[in-house]
């Protein structure tokens, strides 16, 4: 744990009691703060005070004697209108912050040189974060995980200069963060999402923006280049006298990091240089999981790391579960789950890293279902439909893809499976790529890919790949 000193002795307010939020409570009280905390589901407040946590309904308190608000990321700040608890403190002149704020005004206090590593990007940030942290592990540095990929910040070991932070962030902790400040920033792209709850795409644009912005003058902002939002925004880093490493993967680049086929290539004033090869690593398949490997390597060479401990552990990096994690091969067979896919986007660029395709798909269907899929139909030798939107899609497919409506995930791996051992030529994948939300069958993604990588498992004379 994170103990925050820089509240001690004053008293905090916290709204929203999941794992960021008690820990919020644990680190400030650890600090030499009070708290008092709250949420709208009575049972967490319930079970916060039962853990010895200080609660109350915050409509009662008197908002005057209360130094900051620290409010969870799920939680509303702005749209599509501010919570309760963010009106009453505004209206006290009361800050509002969450904890990746909390850590940064402790990392300040403690070690403001220490190597902390902020990524944030609509597409590819758990990725590039995991990759990051791994990097520097098998590299035989100290780094800890956190953030938005699962581990509150605040329950990790507190900041030093040995130590490196390597923090995922999504948009909504960003907008609670107005003075973060990582020495190494990565902005990967930014593509539409999260409007209901910034309102405009431009307003989420310049949220995720502020990550890269807050890079001082002796770290390293690192900017994909590839959409025209994150491009602008290294641009006018870039004239502001910011270290920017822009990186691609649509074309070579005069100064920054780029991919060229499998290759990761360096160019500074046009001189290039191959710095390391993504060939036959399967967790790093495709162009979206190449930009998250140009990203880590840019942040790598920031830290320190040389090319040989670079490459070393760009093999090694056994990937995400749920995102192209190959979970099993049998005979000539391979056996992925991309179950994160809960869109057509992310499916799409799951289909364009293989050529012959025994396609799982379908759960609660997005809008447009997969009509955007069409080019990548040719790579598909059957589909196989789950869930409900198995007839909207087997309606898209008609005439164009031999399908199946399988309704189940067990159903599918089965008759997937046999075709695909069977099937003459080509290298098959059974690829589960729902391009679909699972809430009609799973409570999320990772259930529903737990799931079949388990039904795969089970699968006589599988071979067990992965994690």
């Amino acid at each position: 744990m994170i103990p925050i000193s820089t509240f001690a002795g004053k008293t905090v307010a916290v709204f929203g009691l999941g794992g960021s939020g008690l820990a919020s409570c644990q680190a400030l009280k650890a600090g030499g703060a009070d708290t008092i905390a709250f949420d709208d589901d009575i049972k967490k407040v319930e079970q916060a005070a039962a853990a010895g946590v200080s609660t109350a309904d915050l409509r009662q308190i008197d908002w005057n004697k209360i130094a900051a608000l620290v409010l969870a990321p799920g939680v509303p700040l702005t749209h599509p209108e501010p919570h309760w608890s963010v009106v009453l403190a505004r209206s006290a002149n009361v800050e509002v912050i969450g904890d990746i704020e909390l850590f940064c005004r402790e990392r300040r206090r403690l070690a403001p040189d220490s190597p902390f590593v902020a990524i944030t990007g609509t597409n590819g940030k758990s990725t590039t974060t995991a990759l990051i942290h791994h990097l520097l592990v098998a590299a035989g540095r100290r780094a800890e995980l956190g953030g938005n990929i699962g581990t509150a910040i605040l329950t990790l070991e507190r900041p030093r200069e040995e130590l490196a932070h390597v923090i995922e962030c999504s948009s909504y902790q960003i907008d609670l963060a107005p003075s973060l400040d990582p020495k190494v920033g990565v902005l990967l792209n930014v593509t539409p999402d999260h409007i209901d709850r910034h309102g405009t795409l431009t307003r989420y644009a310049a949220i995720k923006a502020r990550l890269a912005e807050g890079v001082p003058a002796n770290g390293t902002a690192i900017v994909g280049v590839d959409d025209t939002w994150c491009a602008a925004v290294a641009e006018r880093l870039t004239r502001g006298g910011k270290n920017v490493v822009p990186i691609s993967v649509t074309r070579a680049l005069t100064d920054g990091i780029f991919a060229h086929g499998s290759d990761i290539v360096c160019a500074e004033r046009g001189k290039k240089q191959t710095f390391a090869s993504l060939t036959g690593i399967g967790s790093l398949r495709g162009s979206h999981n190449a930009q998250n490997a140009a990203a880590a390597v840019a942040a790598a060479l920031a830290l320190g790391l040389d090319a040989a401990a670079i490459q070393r552990g760009l093999k090694s990096f056994a990937g995400l579960a749920h995102r192209m994690e190959e979970v099993g091969r049998k005979s000539r067979v391979l056996f992925v789950n991309d179950s994160k896919a809960t869109n057509a986007d992310s499916a799409a660029k799951a289909l364009a890293c293989f050529s012959d395709i025994f396609w799982i798909a379908g759960g609660k269907s997005k809008t447009g279902g997969i009509t955007s899929l069409a080019e990548f139909f040719p790579r598909i030798r059957k589909a196989y439909l789950v869930g409900e939107a198995a007839r909207e899609f087997a309606a898209t497919l008609d005439g164009r893809v031999a399908y199946e409506i399988a309704g189940t995930i067990g159903h599918a791996v089965a008759l997937a499976a046999h075709d695909a051992v069977l099937a003459q030529g080509g290298e098959p994948v059974v690829l589960l790529s729902p391009a679909c939300a699972s809430f009609d069958q799973f409570p999320n993604f990772e259930v529903r890919g737990n799931a079949f990588r388990d039904l795969v498992r089970a699968i006589p004379g599988v071979e067990v790949t992965g994690k």
